[in-house]
């Protein structure tokens, strides 16, 4: 503990914050979907139900990974034998890829790159989906100009003539001697801009993908990404769930380059369209943009319009995955099969930072291995844990993904209870498995003071939870980019005790916000 004369130095502002809402906790045990703290020497009991943003399908300290975990620290596995050969890296890209097969009914394999985080393994995707891209269109420029180099040896060989047309279409209107090396020039100068132009990301508005430079740009909340917006490739941000725009924003990037044919001794030109998208990226449940699930006829045009257009879905499973929906990718459910998926979170137990982003192999870049890397990626440590997590989640005919259904139905009826209670007080209950949110009504107007001014400032979630924490030993937060969304993502673990203590503190919370109680809310009263 730091001496009282020491200025906090990690994160103070952020931590006035937390105190300013009851949220600054220093909790010192977890156990399964509890978490403890020390007051007057004593531990006290709060319901998590944050769970690690995700992190924790098999809850705080699970004895079997802790008693896996100290195994292989009392084996003395290495986590620092860097480009060596890692079989055990191999082992869990291989039980991934066999749940893959089972849940989407495929043979094809996935190659797996490693990483640490979530946003660190959206930044691999970007840089493998863009190398793929490069290299695409720097085959369509050699092709063009190798068939521009035939041309003009065509005609210069008095073996072809150019089409009247081809001049017309870029605008060449001296035909005079050296016609078809002006022809060239129109051509090259139409050309080059357009083959220097920045790739484009596509993803959905609410999407969260990270706060990295690259990751960040991906983000829809325009709080988080704005400041750094010049860092990175752009993206443009479709309509949440509504399958045309997918084709219309496909039709309002299209680029094309002119490349030259030669049919029977004429030379003429014609549009190639370049590869401007470097792909899509999609939450199949949206977390931080208030737990929201993609519709099964948007999930199709997605696909549909990568299949078209020849760039890569990339599904993020970094919050949804690992059996928190219900099964191992969320994306099953809807049927949206990725080119690209990026896993994080409960992928390490709890226990271990561990990412991977597994691609297709008939898009699989090999070279990007020599290009890409990440001192502490791939460290057997992580791997065996990750393996393990597959394996317990894999177990007894997939039993634990039952229990996710299963609890899941019981925490979801618990709140829709809530919702249908206090339907002034909450619009929407929603998500799938153990991802789930309460959407409240606006509080903006409210004419108590203290609601309405938190929820103008995006506060209210916090002040909700804070409420919660304080009086009912309950633990939530709401979705970073939807303040008035409460989100829950607890264990396989939870318990119907644990689902009754968050019922009844939601009731609480609810007759207060109807009550237009904002000091009790905050403590004040």
């Amino acid at each position: 503990m730091a001496a009282v004369d020491e200025p906090e130095l990690a994160e103070a502002h952020l931590r006035q914050l937390l105190g300013s809402l009851g949220l600054d906790v220093n909790y010192v045990r977890g156990q399964a979907n509890t978490l403890y703290f020390l007051d007057d020497g004593r531990e006290h009991a709060v319901v998590d139900f944050v769970g690690g943003y995700g992190s924790l399908i098999f809850g705080h300290n699970n004895p079997t990974l802790v008693a896996y975990a100290k195994q292989l620290l009392d084996a003395q596995i290495p986590f620092h034998a860097q480009f060596s050969y890692h079989p055990y890296a191999n082992d869990l890209a291989t039980a991934l890829n066999r749940v893959h097969r089972r849940e989407f009914r495929t043979d094809e394999n996935y190659r797996a790159i490693f990483a640490n985080s979530g946003a660190e393994a959206v930044e691999t995707a970007l840089k493998h989906a863009e190398m793929d891209r490069s290299i695409r269109l720097a085959a369509l420029g050699e092709e063009i100009h190798g068939h521009v180099e035939e041309a003009q040896a065509a005609v210069a060989a008095g073996s072809a003539v150019v089409a009247d047309h081809a001049y017309d279409e870029l605008g060449v209107t001296d035909r005079s001697a050296g016609a078809l090396e002006r022809l060239v020039e129109a051509i090259h100068q139409h050309n080059e801009p357009r083959f220097l132009r920045q790739p484009l990301f596509l993803t959905l508005e609410g999407s969260f993908h990270g706060k990295l430079a690259g990751s960040l740009q991906l983000t829809h909340n325009s709080a988080y990404r704005l400041p750094f917006r010049a860092l990175a490739a752009q993206a443009r941000f479709l309509p949440f769930d509504q399958p045309g725009a997918v084709e219309k924003v496909l039709d309002e990037e299209r680029t094309y380059v002119y490349d030259v044919v030669m049919r029977d001794g004429v030379v003429d030109v014609t549009e190639r369209e370049l590869p401007v998208i470097g792909g899509f990226f999609v939450e199949p449940i949206q977390g931080e943009g208030g737990i929201h699930e993609v519709g099964v006829d948007m999930a199709q045009a997605i696909r549909a319009a990568a299949d078209t257009a020849g760039f890569p879905v990339i599904l993020d499973e970094i919050q949804s995955g690992v059996g928190r929906s219900g099964a191992f990718f969320a994306g099953s459910h809807i049927g949206l099969r990725g080119d690209y998926y990026v896993l994080a979170k409960s992928l390490g137990g709890g226990l271990s930072k561990l990412s991977v982003l597994l691609v297709r192999d008939s898009l699989y870049r090999p070279d990007f291995e020599l290009l890409h890397s990440s001192t502490f990626a791939k460290d057997a440590f992580s791997c065996h844990l990750g393996r393990k997590v597959v394996e317990m989640l894999e177990a007894d005919g997939g039993s634990a993904y039952g229990r996710v259904i299963e609890r899941g139905a019981r925490l979801r009826a618990a709140l829709e209870r809530i919702r249908s209670t206090f339907p002034d007080v909450v619009k929407d209950c929603r998500g799938r498995g153990l991802m789930l949110g309460l959407e409240f009504q606006d509080q903006s107007t409210c004419d108590d003071e203290i609601i309405a001014s938190n929820a103008r400032n995006g506060l209210i979630g916090y002040v909700l939870a804070g409420y919660l924490l304080r009086e009912h030993r309950v633990r939530v937060f709401p979705t970073a980019s939807a303040s008035h969304t409460l989100r829950f993502e607890p264990s396989v673990e939870l318990t119907d005790d644990e689902i009754g203590q968050l019922e009844s503190g939601l009731e609480a919370t609810c007759r207060l916000l109807r009550e237009r109680a904002g000091a009790r809310l905050v403590g004040a009263a």
